[in-house]
């Protein structure tokens, strides 16, 4: 029984440490999706970032450089970055703040022939006080971002062209932008008041031809009601569920559970890419999914691939 005992101990304190150290690991997940709308011969090769959660000593900016460099070095033609910049509070208690002009600054160093292009997530909206309070940006986040160079895609859309094929990059306002106000003033919980910040519809109209259509957003959710339209929607947010027992995933932020969790999904011949993210929310934890820098490879068909 002592045995057993100390095995037990020895093994719990063995998946402890792992799932300590798993946030600073990291892995290159490569996918190459087959959508319907896409232009035959365009060959476009995509890096996904997500999830940052910027914090000492979990994502610092010299870890963050590290992410950049490794990314610029894969030699993707356009970088897009989908979400959750800042740490959140519940981050918070188990790390140290970073100043919204230093993580931009060092995202500010990521290199593409097609640029950067950022969405917002729910925590670059929830960590700007004033910003809740009076239910309207830019955030912080998003300010800090666009002076470092990189353009947030607020319901925007951007047609690109390649070897002669156009395309469209186009990117969503949050869809939980804004907490219920008693959760931001303290006075009392609340679960009704949640407002998002969106527009599917009002976005879709910006795209002026039948180009293909890459859509960013943070929340996966959203796929539900994406249509044919997109050839390819890209999100964060999940984590991949941060922590994933055999059989068990404790906690998955989806209205959906885990439908929309992680990875490559195709739903009546749309595509969906899952991020599982780089940081961490609520507890530097993760086990079972690794922070990943995702490659999408459009116009070049084979299986997944990850390293």
């Amino acid at each position: 029984m002592l045995r057993g005992l100390a095995m037990t101990a020895g093994s719990s304190i063995g998946v402890g440490g792992y799932a300590v150290a798993e946030p600073h690991s990291l892995i290159i997940t490569t996918y190459r999706p087959k959508p319907i709308r896409w232009a035959a011969g365009l060959k476009l090769r995509l890096a996904l970032l997500a999830d940052f959660h910027a914090c000492d000593p979990w994502m610092s900016v010299d870890r963050i450089s590290g992410i950049v460099e490794r990314t610029n070095a894969l030699k993707p033609d356009a970088v897009l970055l989908l979400g959750d910049y800042v740490a959140g509070n519940r981050m918070l208690r188990f790390s140290r703040n970073i100043a919204e002009r230093d993580w931009a600054r060092a995202l500010g160093g990521l290199k593409a022939p097609f640029a950067v292009h950022a969405v917002l997530g729910n925590h670059d909206w929830w960590d700007d006080k004033q910003a809740q309070l009076l239910r309207r940006g830019p955030p912080a986040a998003q300010r800090a971002l666009e002076a470092a160079g990189i353009p947030v895609y607020e319901n925007r859309a951007t047609r690109l062209v390649k070897d002669g094929t156009p395309f469209w990059i186009t990117g969503l306002g949050d869809q939980a932008s804004f907490a219920p106000r008693a959760w931001v003033t303290g006075e009392r919980p609340g679960h009704t008041g949640w407002a998002s910040t969106h527009d599917l519809p009002g976005t879709l109209r910006l795209v002026t031809d039948d180009a293909p259509v890459i859509m960013m957003a943070h929340e996966p959710d959203i796929f539900d009601q994406m249509p044919d339209r997109v050839a390819l929607t890209v999100c964060g947010h999940t984590h991949g569920g941060q922590v994933r027992l055999p059989g068990v995933i404790p906690y998955v932020p989806s209205l959906y559970g885990g439908r929309y969790i992680y990875g490559h999904i195709v739903e009546r011949g749309r595509h969906l890419i899952v991020s599982s993210g780089l940081g961490c929310s609520s507890a530097p934890v993760r086990f079972g999914v690794p922070p990943e820098i995702v490659i999408v490879e459009l116009g070049t068909w084979s299986a997944v691939a990850q390293s």
